[in-house]
């Protein structure tokens, strides 16, 4: 029988299959193709790609990802995160909407996603892109892959996307709550909250990419939150040699630890769900350069995850996105 309830697709980045220098391999190399992600010419960057980087990248990622995987049921963090997330909208959503989630990149695929709804009656279609800050490598990179999906349909459905949510209340009274239970679990005080948000390469911002804007508000946004809190700002995960947003995460933290912070936490508010750059990237060679330099207390406060407020905020951005057709 077909399904004439409208759905709701979360998407999130995505995740490599397993943690082998094989399934990185073929994860990176769909990542790095993508022409919003990566704007060099191909001509330049094809060689540079398959010469240099994934053979060197994916034995070093993939290790990182061994540190976090979880081997009993053979996914990585942010795929049963996303998975769980999306069975906890379900409940809240009951039978109003059918709720599934996709990956950008690695599996479950969007456009394979996008046919099995529609496959099964679903005319209207809400994707929901897991990032609170609009960028075109993140937000616009979604649009393009529903839009070829799309393309390869004869009957299409009705297709929302998402709009971005970095100054929505309910995700900044939602990421407030989730510091002060993570503080509340501490048996230190920090001196410092590192707000930690993905890197971006300078010249996107530049060229018009409202990445920066809506980072800088969300913090703005949360220190109004929590007044109470040393707010920074900061940006990670960089690649390549070229300028990056600034300041760079792991040089605010050698810096706080010179001037002789000794507690810190970070909050990673650009990510809905912890993943290889939260739970590696911060929980463990953030930690590190901290206190190598003279920090001792470093903490990670959880990502939203499926965690009730942060269920919550999914729910209001659903019913945002699907209003009118539930």
């Amino acid at each position: 029988m077909s399904d004439v309830r409208p759905a709701l697709v979360l998407v999130n980045l995505g995740s490599p299959d397993a943690p082998t220098a094989a399934a990185v391999r073929r994860y990176l190399r769909q990542f790095l193709s993508d022409r919003r992600v990566v704007e060099i010419p191909r001509a330049v960057w094809w060689p540079l790609l398959h010469g240099v980087i994934l053979p060197l990248r994916a034995p070093r990622t993939a290790a990182k990802y061994r540190a976090i995987w979880n081997h009993e049921t053979g996914r990585s963090p942010l795929l049963e995160i996303t998975a769980r997330q999306a069975a906890a909208l379900q409940e809240r959503l009951s039978d109003a909407a059918r709720v599934a989630w996709a990956m950008r990149y690695g599996t479950p695929a969007i456009d394979a996603v996008l046919r099995e709804l529609t496959a099964a009656g679903h005319r209207r279609i809400a994707v929901l892109p897991l990032y609170p800050q609009y960028s075109a490598t993140t937000t616009a990179s979604v649009a393009d892959a529903v839009a070829a999906a799309l393309s390869a349909m004869r009957h299409q459905p009705a297709v929302r996307l998402g709009a971005p949510y970095h100054d929505h209340p309910a995700y900044i009274a939602a990421l407030a709550q989730g510091v002060r239970d993570h503080v509340a679990g501490l048996d230190w005080r920090p001196e410092v909250l590192l707000a930690s948000y993905h890197g971006l390469p300078r010249a996107f911002v530049k060229r018009g990419d409202p990445y920066e804007a809506h980072c800088e508000e969300t913090t703005r946004l949360l220190r109004q939150a929590l007044p109470e809190v040393d707010i920074r700002l900061s940006y990670q995960s960089r690649l390549g040699r070229g300028e990056w947003l600034t300041p760079y995460t792991e040089e605010v933290l050698k810096a706080l630890a010179a001037e002789g912070v000794k507690n810190v936490s970070v909050i990673t508010p650009a990510f809905a769900a912890d993943c290889l750059e939260t739970l590696e990237e911060i929980g463990l060679e953030a930690a590190e350069t901290f206190r190598a330099a003279g920090g001792e207390n470093f903490s990670v406060a959880p990502c939203l995850n499926d965690s009730a407020p942060g269920v919550a905020l999914l729910e209001e951005l659903a019913r945002r996105e699907l209003a009118g057709w539930i």
